[in-house]
Order: structure tokens, then C-alpha cells, then sequence
């Protein structure tokens, strides 16, 4: 029970300060957008709470749940997490994921501008550029339309990326998610996915963007994934 406890601790510290990349680069508004987190070896996840502040999040606050999204009390001296606290309403998709593709380890909700534009249409954004190659594979997808409620938005997510490499799917009419083999990974994912998004828009307005072959796509993809900074 102690070294869950203490998983557990640096999970909520990590997924605590990494909401801090959201804000710092502007991917979400007011209490929008979410990270979470798998406790490794266990059927647990680490997510924000619901309905709080930025500014207000702290390790303590960072709710735990099992992979079906229930809010779990842990130990009797509730060392798991703040029963006051309700988990993420964004919690069903995340868990559904992670039930599903167990391989991920961080999945991320934002509502950035650009990524969220191209979800508004139900447009892929189009791999035009290198930087897409490397981190995406290719397009970035756009999954079905889907309400919160339950796992129906998570449903759409797995669905889609499980015949992607991109990291990122653009939810039809909602919003980016994200994910990566843990949070870190995820949110990079998140940070990327937008500024691919705002750069592509500023290309189609300047005109038509040129598309990269196929073949060369996937030449960027597997040197970035299995070389770069080796």
C-alpha cells in the first residue's frame, strides 16, 4: 500500500503541474480542459477536478478514479484524494481509453482556438507540413460527434486513433484530445496539435498548401519516432 501511495502522490504532482502547460500556452479558458494520468500497474487514473480554477489546482486536489471513472476513496485516512472533489466531467472519455488502449498512459482535453476551429467544420487538418510528418504521421483526424454524459466521446476517440498514428483527434463540433505513453507526452501532443492547427489556417489563406506524398510522410514519421535525438 505505501509505494501505491507514493505512485500515487508523484502521479497527482505530475498531473497537477502540468495543467500549467495548458494555461501557459493558452490551449484552455476558465476551468475548460482537463490532463490525466494512469497509475502504472493498477486499474487507477489520476484526473483534474471538476469546476476548479488553474490557479486554485493542487497535487491534493487532483482526483483518483478507477477505469471505469469512479471517484475511489483510497485509504481510510483518505490519502487518495479529497471526497469534497468531483472528477473531471470529461472523466468517462478518459477512462474508456484507458481501458481500451492500454498502452496509453496520459490522455488530454483542451478547447485551443485553432484545433477547435477546424473541429467546428469536421475538417482533418491535412498533413502539409514536415513538423506533421514527424509528430503525427499524417493527418490529424476528425472523430464523430458525441455528448458528455458517458463514454460515448471515448468510444469516438479509440475508434479513430486506433487507425491513425496521429496522437490527436479533432472531436466533430468539441475539441482536441490527446494522447501519449504518459501526461507529458500527451500534452506535447496537445501543444502541437494547436499550433499545426493555427499554421495551417494561416497557410489556407495565403493560399493552397502543398500537399507532402505519402511515401515521404511516412519517412518523417519513423526517423522522428525511432531516431530523432537518439
Amino acid at each position: 500500500m505505501s509505494a501505491l501511495l507514493d505512485t500515487i502522490a508523484r502521479i497527482r504532482a505530475e498531473v497537477c503541474a502540468l495543467h500549467a502547460e495548458l494555461t501557459r500556452y493558452e490551449l484552455v479558458v476558465w476551468t475548460a480542459g482537463n490532463v490525466s494520468a494512469r497509475v502504472p500497474g493498477h486499474d487507477l487514473m489520476v484526473i483534474k477536478p471538476s469546476g476548479v480554477s488553474y490557479e486554485q489546482l493542487t497535487p491534493e486536489s487532483m482526483v483518483v478514479t478507477d477505469l471505469q471513472g469512479v471517484a475511489v476513496a483510497g485509504d481510510r485516512d483518505g490519502e487518495w484524494g479529497n471526497p469534497d472533489l468531483s472528477p473531471s466531467s470529461d472523466t468517462a472519455a478518459h477512462a474508456y481509453v484507458y481501458r481500451n488502449m492500454p498502452d496509453v498512459g496520459g490522455v488530454v482535453h483542451t478547447h485551443s482556438t485553432y484545433a477547435t476551429a477546424w473541429a467546428a467544420r469536421g475538417e482533418p487538418i491535412p498533413c502539409v507540413l514536415t513538423m506533421m510528418g514527424d509528430e503525427f504521421g499524417g493527418t490529424i483526424p476528425v472523430g464523430p460527434f458525441a455528448l458528455i454524459g458517458d463514454d460515448s466521446i471515448g468510444r469516438g476517440i479509440v475508434e479513430t486513433l486506433r487507425a491513425s498514428h496521429s496522437p490527436a483527434v479533432l472531436m466533430q463540433n468539441h475539441g482536441p484530445f490527446t494522447i501519449g505513453k504518459d501526461a507529458r507526452s500527451a500534452v506535447k501532443a496537445a501543444v502541437m496539435c494547436e499550433e499545426v492547427a493555427r499554421t495551417v489556417h494561416i497557410s489556407r489563406q495565403l493560399g493552397e498548401p502543398v500537399p507532402i506524398d505519402a511515401g515521404q510522410i511516412e519517412s518523417l514519421y519513423d526517423r522522428y519516432q525511432n531516431a530523432y535525438g537518439r
